[in-house]
């Protein structure tokens, strides 16, 4: 089959080839998902503690609740909307618990577990044993019992006197009470410092269900609102959470996406338009875009199976480097001479630039390729979207666009003066060389003499929640008394009885912290679920029915209460004696089983955690944890598969390591880079002319960061990545030119203009509400600008040599 000879038909042709292959891209595409979580984020390959942290993030009870507040009118209005609104989401059957402090619903839902708790009551209190049933044991917890009477909990101990005279149900009960509680108003849940009614949800759908997360916190809104008295105060309906961080990333990721695609369309294509007054040369210009972005996100979809929502809005920042490739053919695309054929202008191209663009485009997959060898999935589709994303776009222009506009884009519009203007500024940037080097040796010496680091962004600085919306999530944390949880003791084994064991070793362990007053206390699920070995130790201290009888006699003997009154304690003990240690299948649906749920976890690599989590003693000031984590470990040493885990350190460190990592990837990705340039310029002059003015830019865009104190992160990094892979192309082709002063107009007009769409694209970019992409636009925007004018400052001036 022989290609179509004309040039018509080749550009047909070549047309309808594109489109099949964009046909096939857009298919993997659309069977693919994506994702917003900043699990991508976390390492691939975890150690444990950081695996347990991820599949917390994802699938925890903690990414399931939701943290609900009230604001405005009167506490009796706000306490009247909590219960209406409590009663309207238990009946959604979206939640697996509604707690708003309600004492009547509170009593009604701690029933069945009060009465299971009696009834168990042997097999869970941590003070029987042999000695508790002695003499000296059971008179003491007897007195004890009887000196609770005349205190407010008494009206809870007496009922149950004569059936439990040793209190085993009061000293259960003692170690559920949370160590800060919220504080109630009109019999529901108030806050603390600002007028608010409190609710806590846990949702029935797992956090990483974002569709079935995102349903239920619209169940709540239209609960509220659907549940609002006419004539009452306007309420205000405060939301907050792990589900609620990730259901509004999703949604500010998917709107700034749009956002960033069509303004950055429209102003490229404005400025487009006003340099080729050509409708058809615009349209021709955004194939290669739409090739690289498409060829991006197929490739991450191929290789990881999904692409995260940070990495598709990156495809965004594509714009503005892969339209250059279309610039630089559109306007360099001319006939040598006025005797060349029409319709030849794309060989001169071809011969002349597209060796520089090329090495251009290598150069630029040199520095991204290094990143495709993170640990972290989320930076990794980063360096595929770029690499696939670029070849995508180099390739459109080279083999798409000379088949559709064989002689670029004309002389009409501003193309024609673009150089004229630019001319004469950029030949005379050689003259300010030494004002360049004054401003890098300036930049150089305040990097240097910070007293701060620049590099102190944290994994926060990838989230898209607004501040605000993090304040509010913390607030309502401290008027529910719930606290972070930022340290936790994790009891890990290979079977649950293992991992409660191991709990229960550790929990004699913190009892000593707490007494030493390091500690005001932890939470643990042995306190409902003992282990099967503690139950059976428990029962089997329990004496018999006679033995117990005699011993009960002389205990009694001389006080308050008989002997003779405490016959039916006889019987439950010794029925108790009997007892099968309980499971947890066996604890009543509610608040316990809840809890025993969220704290006893089935890992997914197998095997099974215990989540202790610590209540710290007041935070010395300017800490983020009142937690002495060192001291937990040396008291928890010894004990297998037991550690202490410092939520916010381990986070630290783990962006630390992730920055670490992305250090040193740039840095092989520039030897590469180098190495590359070296090997084609075979000049150390040239290679010198062509790196200097990056690594000038790249100085100088850091040390204006520095100067405004902008903590800078991984994204940052990203950015200068993509300074070097634009600037690179200015380099080259002044390389190629012998120096500014010998550019031709068309060279300097493509350069121009590609310059001004790479700077207003990622202008646009800085200013988006995401943190991960006003980053890098913030670094790419002014450097892409210092990257064509130190290149043309900085060209070493010789006369041009064949490609």
């Amino acid at each position: 089959m022989s290609l179509p000879s004309s040039p018509r038909a080749r550009g047909a042709a070549a047309l309808l080839l594109w489109l099949a292959f964009m046909s096939v891209t857009v298919l993997v595409i659309a069977r693919g998902r994506f994702d917003t979580d900043l699990s991508a984020f976390l390492p691939a390959r975890p150690d444990a503690q950081q695996r347990l942290l991820i599949e917390q993030l994802q699938d925890g009870v903690a990414a399931r609740t939701l943290l609900v507040g009230i604001e405005g009118g009167d506490a009796a209005q706000r306490a009247a909307a909590s219960r209406r609104l409590a009663a309207a989401m238990r009946e959604s059957g979206r939640f697996e618990q509604v707690q708003n402090g309600e004492r009547e619903r509170d009593a009604a839902d701690w029933q069945a577990s009060a009465d299971w708790v009696v009834a168990h009551r042997y097999q869970l209190s941590p003070a029987v044993n042999a000695e508790r049933f002695s003499v000296a044991g059971l008179r003491d917890a007897i007195d004890e019992t009887l000196s609770l009477l005349g205190t407010p909990a008494g009206q809870a101990v007496k009922p149950l006197l004569e059936r439990d005279p040793t209190g085993e149900t009061q000293r259960i009960v003692e170690g559920l009470i949370p160590s800060a509680a919220p504080r109630s108003e009109e019999g529901v849940w108030a806050g603390r410092g600002t007028p608010r009614a409190l609710l806590l949800a846990t949702t029935r759908a797992p956090g990483a269900d974002l569709d079935a997360m995102q349903a239920s916190i619209a169940a709540i809104r239209d609960a509220f609102e659907s549940q609002a008295v006419a004539g009452e105060p306007a309420l205000k309906l405060q939301l907050s959470g792990p589900g609620v961080f990730s259901v509004l990333s999703r949604e500010r990721i998917e709107r700034e996406v749009k956002q960033l695609a069509a303004v950055g369309v429209l102003v490229m294509g404005g400025l487009l338009l006003l340099a080729f007054a050509s409708l058809r040369a615009l349209l021709v210009a955004m194939l290669p875009v739409l090739t690289g972005i498409a060829c991006g996100v197929a490739a991450v979809m191929l290789a990881f199976g999904s692409v995260h929502g940070i990495t598709l809005a990156f495809g965004s920042t594509l714009i503005g480097e892969a339209v250059d490739y279309a610039i630089y053919y559109l306007i360099q695309a001319r006939p040598r001479s006025a005797a060349d054929p029409a319709g030849s202008g794309w060989r001169r191209w071809r011969d002349d630039n597209w060796p520089t663009v090329r090495l251009g485009l290598l150069t630029s997959v040199c520095g991204f390729a290094a990143l495709l060898f993170s640990g972290f999935p989320g930076l990794a589709q980063l360096g595929a979207f770029s690499v696939a994303g670029l070849c995508g776009a180099a390739l459109a222009t080279r083999w798409l666009l000379p088949q559709l506009l064989p002689d670029g884009a004309g002389a009409s519009g501003l193309r024609a003066s673009l150089g004229r203007i630019a001319g004469r500024p950029l030949r005379a940037l050689p003259r300010w060389r030494p004002l360049f080097l004054g401003l890098g040796v300036a930049a150089a010496l305040l990097l240097a003499l910070r007293d701060a680091p620049l590099w102190r962004g944290d994994l926060g600085s990838l989230s898209p929640v607004p501040r605000a919306q993090i304040q509010l999530d913390e607030d309502l944390r401290a008027d529910l008394g719930a606290g972070d949880a930022r340290t936790l003791v994790v009891a890990t084994a290979p079977d649950p009885q293992a991992a409660l064991q191991a709990a229960e070793a550790a929990a004699m362990r913190l009892d000593a912290l707490v007494a030493q007053g390091l500690l005001a206390g932890y939470e643990t699920p042995t306190r409902m679920l003992p282990s099967i070995a503690t139950q059976q130790a428990r029962l089997a201290s329990l004496p018999e029915a006679d033995v117990l009888r005699a011993r009960l006699a002389e205990a009694t003997a001389g006080g308050p209460l008989k002997a003779e009154r405490l016959q039916a304690f006889v019987a439950e003990a010794q029925a108790a004696r009997g007892a099968r240690p309980v499971a947890r299948a066996d604890l009543p649906p509610g608040p316990l089983a809840t809890a025993v749920d969220a704290q006893l976890v089935a890992r997914s690599g197998g095997g099974w955690s215990v989540l202790m989590p610590l209540t710290p003693l007041t935070a010395p000031p300017g800490a983020t944890d009142g937690v002495d984590t060192q001291r937990v470990r040396e008291a928890l040493r010894g004990l297998e598969g037991v550690d202490a885990i410092d939520i916010g350190g381990a986070l630290r460190g783990l962006y630390a390591n992730y920055l670490h990592e992305a250090f040193v990837q740039a840095a092989l990705g520039a030897l590469a880079v180098v190495a590359l340039l070296a090997a084609w310029l075979r000049s150390g002059r040239r290679l010198l002319a062509v790196c200097q003015p990056l690594a000038l830019a790249l100085l100088l865009t850091l040390g204006g960061l520095a100067l405004f104190d902008v903590a800078l992160g991984i994204l940052h990094l990203v950015g200068l990545l993509l300074v070097v892979a634009v600037g690179s192309n200015y380099a080259l082709f002044f390389d190629q030119l012998g120096g500014a002063a010998a550019a031709d107009d068309d060279t300097l007009a493509s350069l121009l203009l590609a310059n001004l769409t790479t700077v207003a694209s990622f202008g646009l970019i800085a200013l988006s509400e995401i943190p991960a992409l006003s980053a890098i636009g913030r670094v790419v925007a002014p450097g892409a600008l210092l990257a064509l004018l130190l290149s043309a400052a900085f060209a070493s001036a010789r006369r041009p040599g064949p490609p």
